[in-house]
């Protein structure tokens, strides 16, 4: 099966912030999955996550980068992720999905 977007986010469902204790794709911390054909198999490729944190100052910012590699690696055919740590757009409530505002209380 092709590497898409849609299940790349999909596995980094599993990276749970751990002072929210929401998964950083509900949360909006995912800005961009970029899908780059790699230059040996044919289905193989990498991948270029550019992603936020809550704050600048995010405590679990470096666990949550090693768990985006740790996961979006893990996706078949996948040989390398590289994240990019980006402040702008910063980041609001109002990227959250609505069932991580739910699972927040926030109306």
């Amino acid at each position: 099966m092709p590497v898409t977007e849609e299940n790349v986010r999909e596995a980094l469902k599993q990276v749970i912030d751990p002072e929210l204790f929401v998964n950083i794709v509900d949360l909006g911390l995912i800005y961009e999955v970029e899908v780059l054909p790699n230059e040996g198999e044919a289905e193989d490729c990498n991948l270029k996550i550019k992603m936020t944190m809550t704050s600048p100052m995010c405590p679990a910012g470096p666990q949550l980068v090693a768990e985006t590699k740790k996961y979006a690696g893990e996706v078949e055919s996948v040989q390398d992720v590289e994240v990019e740590v980006v402040m702008d757009p910063p980041w609001t409530q109002d990227m959250m999905s609505d069932d991580a505002k739910d699972q927040l209380g926030i109306f």
